[in-house]
């Protein structure tokens, strides 16, 4: 089977791909949901189960969720009501749970298993975009609660098998994630930050150094006063650990520069 990629994906703004936008421009989110819009087709092969990490779920140990049909978790706030009525009828896989559990588990992470939690918006969202059918298994996996991003390194390593076994690793955040920096006045420090990040992804020796050490980065507490919505990227990149990886996707979004990042796409 062809190994497949893993992804930090922006997931954007509560539920603002299935609404009027009103916060700026109506067009505002429109290239980002192009880009989810095309994942899934982009890639080599399609498939046979998606794994979540969501900037919206931490639990003092890694869980993941191994529900056969999760419920939704609507966790977003002050958006219209149709919005807290989105479906999104996808089933879960207890069997790719155990299989990330036992993963975490041989390489010596402590982890659990939630048969009764949903998904939350970071998966739900983005996926109702990328899987419009809902036709592709999903398991979501939690941050760790200490938001160390070594761990969260450490954590991707040990899912690295999955990429050979049709699972679509996806870490799900934004890579400028501060309520209040959302301006014109935020915008240079993004692109800055958002270089960065880029130059630090791309490094062909020293690339998980670099990441584990992100807070060096220009600017680093402007884009992440809190680090949770940046974590996904750790495993995404832990579980390509060697492989080469690329921006696929950059936009200007409510005045701040967000970007997509692919790791271990076919050349």
């Amino acid at each position: 089977m062809t190994t497949l990629p893993t992804v930090f994906l922006p997931h954007g703004a509560g539920p603002c791909f299935f609404m009027e936008w009103g916060r700026g421009p109506t067009d505002t989110w429109d290239r980002t949901a192009a880009y989810l819009k095309g994942l899934v087709t982009s890639l080599p092969t399609r498939p046979e189960a998606i794994l979540v990490i969501s900037g919206h779920w931490e639990a003092t140990a890694f869980t993941v969720g191994s529900a056969p049909r999760p419920e939704l978790i609507y966790d977003y706030y002050g958006f219209p009501e149709h919005t807290y009525r989105l479906t999104f009828p996808a089933e879960g896989s207890p069997g790719l749970a155990n299989r990330v559990q036992a993963l975490l588990a041989a390489a010596g992470i402590p982890a659990t298993a939630d048969p009764a939690r949903g998904w939350d918006h970071g998966v739900f969202i983005p996926l109702m975009v990328a899987t419009p059918d809902a036709d592709i298994p999903v398991v979501q996996l939690s941050l760790r609660a200490d938001l160390d991003p070594t761990a969260h390194l450490e954590a991707g390593r040990a899912l690295r098998p999955l990429r050979d076994e049709g699972v679509l690793i996806v870490g799900s955040g934004m890579s400028w994630h501060n309520m209040r920096g959302f301006s014109p006045a935020f915008t240079e420090r993004s692109a800055t930050f958002d270089a960065w990040l880029e130059a630090a992804i791309r490094r062909p020796l020293g690339r998980e150094q670099a990441l584990a050490s992100w807070t060096d980065a220009p600017f680093a507490r402007d884009a992440h006063p809190r680090e949770e919505h940046l974590l996904p990227l750790m495993v995404a990149a832990g579980a390509a650990t060697g492989d080469p990886a690329t921006v696929a996707f950059r936009d200007t979004v409510m005045d701040v520069v967000v970007s997509a990042i692919e790791f271990g796409r076919p050349a």
